[in-house]
């Protein structure tokens, strides 16, 4: 069970109502050009606030300490977006320490924080709404592993259906690139309606020699075969002549996609 699981439908309108009435941190809003910014935020402000028993300890609106323990913020774009952070100082995609054995999965927390843009959008979402986004090296600003957490484009949502037959357990490119910038992506899919794997660890095992996490954007995608087969599309950009691998890209802060039909 994950810390998140323990929310049924009366326990997230409850969610939904405290975040309706918390303030909205702004990321990034006073260091607009600090590379550092959301580590000290998270370090400085953020876990030293959940130590003292703040809630919601502001600027951000969840800490959870403990081994692999991650911060929740508001992020400054957009009225849904949120970032899901370790505590841990780890500066990104490329970093060893999120593909070891013992790494804590990062993404599947990711994904149960969720709730939180369901809770800006008044409304549950299907998962296919929904997805998860690391930038590469080239494609951030910030040297500290954050993890998008946001509605995906209609377009890409709608790309990703057209190409879900062709999408394997295996890792392999994609035959047409994806909105908006017609980009190559790598795609492989992963069963279960939660995140069983470790999706850093998975696409560095993928990855040929010479090739590495420092090259590459990781995105996790909602989705389901079926009404009796959830799963999630996992995707990979490769950075290259004009693409950063900037994998937000894939994302929608407008929420365009979303439903909008409140929880009975």
């Amino acid at each position: 069970m994950t810390r998140f699981d323990r929310f049924g439908p009366l326990a997230l309108m409850a969610l939904l109502c405290g975040l309706a009435l918390a303030p909205s941190a702004r990321a990034g809003e006073t260091h607009a050009h600090d590379p550092h910014a959301l580590w000290k935020i998270v370090h400085d402000r953020c876990a030293p606030a959940a130590a003292r028993g703040i809630y919601p300890p502001t600027p951000c609106a969840a800490v959870h300490a403990g081994p692999g323990g991650t911060a929740v913020l508001k992020d400054r774009r957009g009225a849904y977006q949120y970032l899901v952070l370790p505590l841990a100082r780890i500066p990104g995609i490329e970093s060893p320490a999120l593909v070891r054995s013992d790494a804590p999965n990062y993404l599947a927390v990711a994904w149960q924080a969720r709730l939180y843009v369901e809770a800006a959008l008044g409304a549950a979402q299907p998962r296919g709404v929904l997805g998860l986004v690391v930038n590469s090296p080239e494609g951030r600003s910030q040297d500290q592993l954050h993890i998008h957490v946001d509605c995906m484009r209609r377009d890409v949502h709608d790309a990703l259906v057209r190409a879900l037959p062709l999408i394997t357990h295996r890792w392999h490119w994609l035959p047409a690139g994806l909105p908006p910038s017609g980009h190559r992506y790598m795609a492989r899919w992963v069963d279960g309606a939660r995140l069983h794997v470790n999706p850093f660890a998975d696409l560095a095992r993928a990855l040929p020699a010479g090739d590495g996490m420092a090259q590459h954007g990781l995105a996790v995608v909602g989705a389901s075969r079926g009404p009796a087969r959830p799963g999630f599309i996992l995707l990979s950009d490769r950075i290259g002549h004009g693409d950063r691998a900037n994998i937000e890209e894939l994302q929608d802060v407008t929420c365009a996609l979303a439903d909008r039909t409140p929880l009975p």
